[in-house]
């Protein structure tokens, strides 16, 4: 008689199997909660530089702004760790999403929208933007170029990426989560472009509030998911049983 598979094969493949269920990747785990931890890094850092000198208008001045001046250097490291931990969550959310999603399921335009957001945020640091009424350099017209496509890849990718989420009762949940945070970021994103072109005295007044709102709702988008993983994967789950085949 054949023998059957070996109980330790079976219990490998019963981990694996539980991971997919609990909506995650075993080696994804330490990635999210990096993420959440460069959230707050995030937040931290962004306080600090604007109660540093040169004391920019949150409400007027954009957050890149923050990156000129003697603290300068705070910001540019926040503009690194904001797309590195963008680029961190988007390979632990492939991960996520290959393991417990549809076996149709393949965002693409997601992935990609959202790694321009990524990549974008990393080429802030390296070009720096001009304060007005310093002239535009060719730097500050490629930070301004940079952000934009960044924004809307955040934006729009996140959306994208939301929509997709089905296939998995975790994925699902967390769709029901962040779908309408998702959209948000869309709104204020557009809000934000769009309104110097139709209203310049209401984007002079709030333009750093509307970017600010923008950037707050795609990292809280991040955040919730990071998190959503983290507890899925952690909280009040109990180990399927493995069904022992012996051997013959």
């Amino acid at each position: 008689m054949g023998q059957g598979p070996p109980a330790s094969l079976i219990r490998r493949q019963s981990a694996s199997h539980e991971y997919r269920i609990l909506g995650k990747h075993p080696n994804s785990e330490w990635l999210y909660a990096v993420v959440l931890d460069g959230v707050l890094l995030y937040l931290a850092l962004d306080v600090v530089a604007q109660l540093l000198p040169p004391h920019y208008n949150p409400l007027s001045q954009p957050e890149s702004d923050l990156a000129v001046g003697p603290f300068g250097y705070i910001m540019t490291i926040n503009f690194l760790n904001r797309g590195l931990l963008s680029l961190g969550f988007l390979f632990a959310l492939h991960r996520t999403i290959r393991d417990t999603g549809s076996a149709s399921l393949r965002p693409r335009n997601g992935y990609l929208l959202f790694g321009a957001w990524s990549v974008g945020s990393v080429l802030l640091a390296i070009f720096p933007t001009d304060v007005p009424p310093t002239p535009v350099s060719w730097h500050g017209a490629i930070h301004l170029v940079v952000a934009v496509v960044a924004f809307l890849g955040g934006s729009f990718g996140a959306l994208s990426l939301t929509l997709n989420f089905r296939g998995s009762g975790f994925l699902e949940r967390v769709k029901r989560i962040v779908l309408q945070v998702a959209i948000l970021a869309v709104v204020l994103c557009l809000v934000d472009l769009i309104t110097p072109f139709l209203a310049p005295r209401t984007a002079a007044a709030f333009g750093g509030l509307f970017e600010r709102l923008f950037l707050g709702a795609l990292l809280f988008w991040i955040a919730a998911i990071s998190a959503s993983a983290l507890r899925h994967g952690i909280i009040g789950q109990q180990p399927h049983p493995v069904t022992q085949v012996s051997e013959i």
